[in-house]
C-alpha cells in the first residue's frame, strides 16, 4: 500500500503581510532616523546646528517656533535642493548679456584708495593657503566663489541675521556683475571688534574680512549687513532708508530744528564713550539730549518712535561708537544735521572718506560734554557754516548709493584675488548658497527685506580705480 501525502503545517495567512509591514516600518524608522541625524549635522546661515562665536558670546539661537519635522524638512530642502535649478549655463548667459554693455564707467570715489592700503600687508608675500588656515581660527564662516557660484563653509553662528544678509549681499554682487567677479577664497568674521592685531601678527598678517578695522589691526573692512536691511531693528535696505531719511529731513529746514545735540541708542554695550555720554544729558548746561533706546519696547510698539526719518528735527546729531563701530553712522550723516562724531577708534569701509568740518564736526572724548556744548554754541552762532557741514555729510551719503557699495565690494574682491597664490576650489565641507536657498531659509520679515534688495545686472561696468 502506498504512502499517503503528509499534511504539512501551514503558516497563518496573515503572518507574511505582518512581517512585511514590520520590515517596512523598521526601514521607515531607520530612514527617518538617518534623515533626522543628517539634518542635525547640516549647518545653515540662520544658525541651525551652530554655536555662537567664542570670542563674542551671545545667547544661542533657538528654533522653537517650528516643529521638529518642519525644521528637518526646511534644513534639508533649503540646503540641498533650493539651488539645484542654478546652472553654469544660465550664469554664462547672464555673463554675455552683461558683457554687451558698452557704456563708459566713471572714476571711483576717493575713499576707494583704501582698498589697496588695506591689502598692502600682502602686497609682497601674497596670500597662501597657509594664511587662510591660520585665519580660520578667527573666522565665523568662509566664502568661496568659483565660476560665479558661491559656497559657504560655516564655523560659528552670527548674532541676529548678520550672516544671512552679508552672504545675500555677496550673491547680489554676483547678480550685478555676472561673469566679472573673480574666483576667490575669503575668511570672514561677522562680529564687531577687529581681532588681527598688527603687533601680535606682524610676522604673518592674516587676511580676515569684517565690518570694521582700526589702525592697529590688519582686519579688512567690508560693507556691513545693514546695507541690505536689518530686520531686528526694522531698517530697510540702504537706498530706500536713505531716501526716507532725506525726505524726513526736508520737512523742517535747519534753522527751525531744535538747537541742541541729539543721541538715541543703547548705552549698555560696553562702550566707554556711550557711558560717558549719558553725563551730557542736559539741554541747558550741555546743549544735548541723550535718550536710551529700548529695542524690546520699540518692537512691541511697531518701531514708530525709532523711525530714523522722524529723527531729523535736531540741528546736531551725535555719533558715538558702541562695542566697536556702529552702523548708525550712515543714518546720522543722512539727516543733514551737523554730525558730531566723538573721537572714533574704529573705521568702516567708507568713514575714512569723511573730512572734518566738511562732512562732520569732531568731538573730543577726553573733554566730551564741554566739546559738545562748544559745537552747539558755535553752530547756533554760525548757522550758514553749520548748515553747509551738515549738508556736506548728507551729500557724502547720497553719493554712497548701492551702486557704489557694489563697486567697492567688486574692487576689494578683485584686488584681493590678485594676491592669492592658489586656485580657489570648493571646500568639501562647504554648501552652495544661492538667492533661492536664502529666501527658503528666511522668515517673513527677512524675506521682505531680501526681496527688496535684489540686484539686477548693471548696464555699466564698475567705476574704475
Amino acid at each position: 500500500m502506498g504512502l499517503g501525502t503528509r499534511n504539512m503545517p501551514r503558516s497563518p495567512s496573515y503572518l507574511l503581510p505582518c512581517v512585511a509591514a514590520l520590515a517596512f516600518l523598521s526601514l521607515t524608522v531607520l530612514v527617518l532616523h538617518k534623515v533626522d541625524d543628517f539634518a542635525t549635522q547640516t549647518k545653515t546661515v540662520v544658525g541651525h546646528n551652530l554655536q555662537p562665536t567664542p570670542w563674542h558670546l551671545f545667547p544661542p539661537k533657538t528654533f522653537s517656533e517650528e516643529t521638529r519635522q518642519a525644521r528637518v524638512y526646511k534644513i534639508l530642502h533649503c540646503s540641498y535642493l533650493a539651488c539645484s535649478g542654478y546652472t553654469t549655463k544660465s550664469y554664462a548667459t547672464e555673463r554675455r548679456r552683461s558683457a554687451s554693455a558698452d557704456a563708459a564707467s566713471q572714476k571711483c570715489p576717493e575713499f576707494f584708495k583704501w582698498i589697496r592700503r588695506d591689502l598692502e600687508p600682502w602686497s609682497r608675500t601674497g596670500i597662501s593657503k597657509s594664511h587662510l588656515r591660520e585665519a580660520r581660527e578667527f573666522a565665523a564662516f568662509r566664502v568661496v566663489i568659483v565660476g560665479g557660484r558661491l559656497f559657504v563653509d560655516l564655523y560659528y553662528a552670527c548674532v541676529q541675521s548678520r550672516a544671512m544678509f552679508t552672504i545675500w549681499g555677496l550673491l547680489q554682487l554676483l547678480r550685478r556683475y555676472p561673469g566679472m567677479v573673480p574666483d576667490v577664497d575669503i575668511m570672514f568674521d561677522c562680529m564687531d571688534k577687529p581681532s588681527i592685531n598688527r603687533t601680535e601678527h606682524g610676522s604673518m598678517p592674516l587676511p580676515l574680512f569684517r565690518y570694521c578695522t582700526t589702525k592697529a589691526h590688519f582686519d579688512i573692512p567690508f560693507p556691513d549687513w545693514s546695507f541690505w536691511g536689518w530686520p531686528e531693528t526694522n531698517l530697510n535696505p540702504w537706498d530706500e532708508e536713505f531716501r526716507d531719511i532725506k525726505h524726513g529731513s526736508q520737512k523742517m529746514n535747519w534753522t527751525r530744528r531744535w538747537p541742541r545735540a541729539f543721541w538715541k541708542g543703547n548705552p549698555d554695550v560696553g562702550s566707554p564713550v556711550r557711558t560717558e555720554l549719558l553725563n551730557c544729558n542736559h539741554s541747558r548746561k550741555w546743549g544735548a539730549q541723550i535718550l536710551r533706546q529700548d529695542w524690546s519696547k520699540e518692537a512691541k510698539e511697531g518701531y514708530e518712535k525709532s523711525k530714523l526719518s522722524n529723527q531729523c528735527n535736531y540741528r546736531y546729531k551725535i555719533y558715538a561708537e558702541g562695542y566697536a563701530w556702529s552702523v548708525s553712522l550712515k543714518y546720522i550723516l543722512s539727516c543733514g544735521s551737523l554730525a558730531l562724531i566723538i573721537s572714533p577708534q574704529y573705521e568702516d569701509f567708507f568713514s575714512r572718506g569723511l573730512i572734518p568740518k566738511k562732512n562732520y564736526w569732531p568731538i573730543s572724548f577726553s573733554d566730551l560734554c564741554p566739546s559738545i556744548k562748544y559745537a552747539v554754541d558755535w553752530g547756533n552762532a554760525h548757522p550758514s557754516e553749520a548748515t553747509a557741514i551738515g549738508k556736506g555729510g548728507q551729500d557724502f551719503m547720497a553719493s554712497l548709493s548701492m551702486n557704489r557699495v557694489y563697486d567697492y565690494m567688486f574692487h576689494l574682491i578683485k584686488e584681493y584675488s590678485k594676491l592669492q597664490h592658489f586656485k580657489p576650489v570648493r571646500p568639501s565641507s562647504a554648501l552652495e548658497v544661492c538667492s533661492e536657498s536664502l529666501l527658503c531659509l528666511a522668515d517673513e520679515k527677512q524675506r521682505q527685506l531680501l526681496e527688496k534688495s535684489i540686484a539686477h545686472p548693471s548696464p555699466t561696468p564698475p567705476c574704475f580705480l
